[in-house]
């Protein structure tokens, strides 16, 4: 075991270096950089040469900060240094001229979990119980009125599915239930704590719904086939024939040998933090890691960008790393090795 995380954590490092060196080279062999943004040039005294030398200057400034005006893997390895040996990403030269990037990660992160978890929470738990039921009761009434719900929820587009909810539910709709934007009322000391919590969690329904109901729809059709692959096995028949009561057969049997599907799913869940919730934060106006993403990479602010990706590639290791383990604990047949007993 001691062993297996070793390896397994030398193997990551290895990859993230190659994922942040792609990301490096592609960014930086893409046309345009931050230094030439309209962000640093002031209109105010256009045509004046002390307003183009400003700018010129504040551009070369840029550059040399960035690393720009040196080639790109001599750029690569001044930043991957200065990321190893004192853990600095760098500043955000666009988003929030000279803030560190890790601070305005740590600033939007709460926001993105919090929207996340609850719809991780959701999906999983949703999904099991439907994928589950279809399966126990397959080609049944709620097998073939679930299957035509989620197979239409699944073709149905994330943004267009947010902006219709705005238009109808939202405040200025047809039905002014829920709040256009954010993530939490204004906090003006009127409400108590359970009035609070109440109309927060307005703030959060049509957010989470929205990050749910594309996962649910697929997630619960995999459960479903994983279940049927299953449950006509000789040894849920055996079981049956002994007795075993049904609940047991379905859960403590069959669910647990169908884990391994949902498991291999959950390692793509970590770094669906980041990109999952990009189109809702923008819908919804919430300042979380996606709209940062968002912003980041529009505006080219190259440290921020990197510090996201390096962030993200962390994140995916990390899933596949935990769905490794977590086969081990629903299959004792499974060794750390990758081999079946």
């Amino acid at each position: 075991m001691f062993w297996y995380l070793i390896k397994r954590l030398l193997l990551a490092g290895v990859t993230l270096f190659i994922i942040l060196l792609v990301s490096y080279l592609m960014l930086r062999l893409a046309p345009g950089d931050p230094a030439r943004s309209d962000m640093f040039i002031d209109n105010s005294g256009a045509g004046s040469l002390d307003t183009e030398k400003g700018a010129f200057a504040g551009n070369r400034a840029i550059r040399e900060k960035l690393h720009l005006d040196k080639p790109v893997l001599t750029g690569f390895r001044l930043w991957f240094g200065a990321v190893i040996r004192h853990g600095d990403f760098g500043t955000s030269v666009v988003v929030d001229p000279g803030k560190p990037v890790t601070e305005l990660i740590r600033e939007r992160l709460p926001v993105t979990l919090s929207l996340n978890i609850w719809s991780i929470l959701l999906t999983y738990l949703l999904a099991i119980v439907i994928g589950v039921w279809s399966a126990v009761h397959a080609d049944g009434w709620f097998d073939r009125i679930s299957a035509f719900g989620l197979f239409l929820l699944y073709s149905m587009p994330v943004m267009w599915v947010g902006l219709l909810l705005q238009a109808f539910c939202c405040e200025g709709g047809w039905l002014p239930i829920f709040p256009l934007k954010g993530l939490a009322p204004p906090d003006d000391g009127s409400l108590s704590t359970w009035e609070r919590l109440a109309e927060q969690a307005r703030y959060y329904v049509l957010p989470v719904l929205c990050l749910t109901y594309h996962g649910l729809a697929g997630l619960s059709r995999y459960t479903r086939g994983s279940m049927l692959e299953v449950i006509h096995c000789e040894y849920i028949r055996t079981a049956r024939a002994k007795g075993v009561p049904e609940y047991r057969i379905i859960w403590e049997h069959a669910f647990r040998n169908a884990l391994i599907t949902l498991i291999t799913l959950f390692g793509g869940l970590l770094p669906g933090l980041v990109a999952g919730s990009v189109l809702i934060e923008c819908i919804f106006n919430i300042p979380g890691m996606g709209a940062l993403s968002l912003l980041a990479l529009s505006s080219r602010d190259y440290p921020l960008v990197m510090a996201l990706f390096a962030f993200s590639g962390a994140l995916t290791l990390l899933g596949v790393l935990l769905s490794d383990l977590l086969y081990v604990a629903a299959d004792p047949r499974i060794t750390l090795t990758g081999k079946r007993l």
